[in-house]
């Protein structure tokens, strides 16, 4: 797959797996600031715009990540034909909806109660259903966004580390020692 003018590399090493730390650790925080400002008006008041800005940053790595791993996908050893590769890719392939699905509940969290409190929200927007929905909506997002990474690195990890190239001992001499 060629990705003209997109960095792949940085410092020799592959961008996806420096990115997908961003992805690992930014989904489940995203997916938590959104659940505290959806449910606890004190978190979400010293929390504010935060929780969006740092869902977005989220939102706009995942699609970075996912091409990072299509380009190192198509430069190593079976990348295309190794069942355990093709599933993290498949996997990570589906993040994406997830992690803007997320990033439009923090932005609700945030701003009906924000257009409430200006008196520029209508009566509808001021119901307690539109909270109980936002604030369900946020637990749920959450819950199923931290489960699709959980699963896109378990199948990562998987690929990386039980394709033959790790030993269960220490290596001698570039040989693994059997058994």
């Amino acid at each position: 797959m060629h990705h003209a003018g997109l960095m792949n590399e940085i410092n020799g090493l592959p961008l996806h797996v420096l990115i997908v730390h961003f992805v690992v650790v930014g989904v489940p925080l995203a997916a938590l600031l959104t659940v505290l400002s959806a449910a606890w008006p004190k978190a979400r008041a010293r929390l504010g715009i935060f929780t969006p800005i740092i869902a977005f940053g989220v939102l706009a790595s995942v699609p970075i990540a996912k091409n990072a791993g299509e380009w190192l996908q198509a430069r190593v050893f079976q990348g295309f034909t190794n069942a355990l590769i093709v599933r993290h890719a498949q996997l990570g392939k589906q993040l994406l909806p997830w992690a803007a699905a997320v990033f439009v509940v923090s932005v609700a969290a945030w701003g009906i109660p924000f257009l409430v409190a200006r008196g520029k929200a209508g009566a509808a927007l001021e119901s307690t259903g539109v909270r109980v929905v936002v604030m369900v909506l946020a637990v749920v997002l959450a819950g199923i966004s931290v489960l699709q990474v959980y699963r896109i690195g378990d199948a990562g990890a998987k690929a990386s580390w039980l394709q033959g190239q790790f030993c269960a001992q220490p290596y001698v001499n570039d040989q693994c020692p059997a058994g």
